[in-house]
């Protein structure tokens, strides 16, 4: 499948190529659960430990029952202020979660609605801290329909006139289902589906869909300019999985996760995010971009190899974490 994006590469890398460009060796591809979690690490390096570490360890059982709450969580405990990033991209999510602006000559695209109780004061009050119009916002990409990620949703869609909300269609169908949909239901709007490209004049994103954390998870391929010059993204909707699914998960999850890094390869993404900031570190490195000093490079720029490694990463812990089940299983 070709991706209808403004100078992308020709789709000639392979898939496995793509995911392991950084960690190929002379070495045999891992068997074991050790093996792959070894493999993992390696690949993890600096960038990824995060990664690594919510991918690859188990948590340990929980201790009891989980502590009832009421209401949101103290607003010290999560807000960040927002940031610019790169000449038309800018931070606006939380310390935990990230929602982002791409602002082109025709409107703004945001990506993310975090939280309900986080969407005014991260998006909406945010844009207007960064010098943004909010009215010129006119789409809201959800990668999926975890609250989260999406309680702001409903806030988004009532606060921005004509503003169009863009789910994939198997969370879209969650979403209309819902009873208690935190923040409020949404009302229906616009479907990604693959290779889908929403533009703004000159900024666009690019939607790869990708099963897998939810069945209709969205991914995204787009271009910024940092300093005037071109920095491509490839942005990961949904990492996390659990550690006693079914095979047949986990073989969706790993041909998702193959199907992007082949994509981010053929568009040359040296940039590697996704909407939780222990996945790639984004609150701290989007005040870092903020702040650089002249001629100090974004440090979301990590370059095609690492963006590379971080797909090993997971894959080869997917890899683990169905093995383990597998084995659990044949225990029984």
């Amino acid at each position: 499948m070709a991706y209808n994006v403004d100078q992308m590469k020709p789709l000639t890398t392979t898939i496995l190529a793509a995911a392991l460009i950084a960690t190929a060796s002379a070495q045999k591809a891992p068997t074991t659960v050790d093996g792959y979690l070894g493999a993992a690490k390696n690949a993890a390096g600096t960038e990824w430990a995060g990664t690594f570490l919510r991918l690859c360890i188990p948590p340990a059982p929980a201790a009891g029952g989980r502590a009832a709450t009421s209401g949101p969580p103290a607003k010290e405990t999560w807000y960040a202020e927002p940031a610019k990033v790169a000449d038309n991209l800018y931070f606006l999510g939380t310390k935990i979660h990230s929602a982002w602006a791409v602002v082109g000559s025709q409107g703004i695209i945001i990506i993310e609605a975090l939280f309900d109780y986080a969407a005014k004061d991260e998006i909406l009050d945010g844009l207007k801290k960064v010098g943004l119009d909010r009215t010129k916002v006119k789409y809201v990409i959800l990668s999926h329909a975890h609250a989260d990620h999406d309680g702001g949703a409903r806030l988004l869609q009532e606060e921005i006139a004509a503003v169009h909300l863009i789910y994939g269609a198997e969370d879209w169908d969650a979403v209309d289902k819902s009873t208690n949909h935190s923040g409020g239901k949404p009302k229906h709007d616009v479907v990604g589906t693959d290779g889908m490209k929403v533009s703004v004049g000159d900024a666009s994103v690019q939607i790869v869909t990708m099963p897998g954390h939810t069945p209709g998870t969205l991914s995204y391929l787009f271009e910024v300019r940092d300093n005037g010059k071109p920095l491509r993204i490839v942005y990961v909707g949904g990492t996390a999985f659990s550690f006693n699914a079914t095979p047949a998960f986990y073989d969706t999850y790993m041909a998702s996760s193959m199907k992007v890094a082949k994509a981010a390869a053929d568009y040359g993404a040296t940039v590697l995010m996704s909407n939780h900031s222990e996945f790639d570190d984004a609150f701290f490195k989007a005040h870092s971009a903020a702040n650089r000093q002249p001629g100090e490079v974004n440090p979301f720029d990590v370059g095609a190899a690492a963006v590379a490694r971080y797909f090993s990463v997971v894959q080869n812990c997917t890899a683990a974490a169905k093995l383990r089940v597998a084995g659990e299983v044949s225990t029984r």
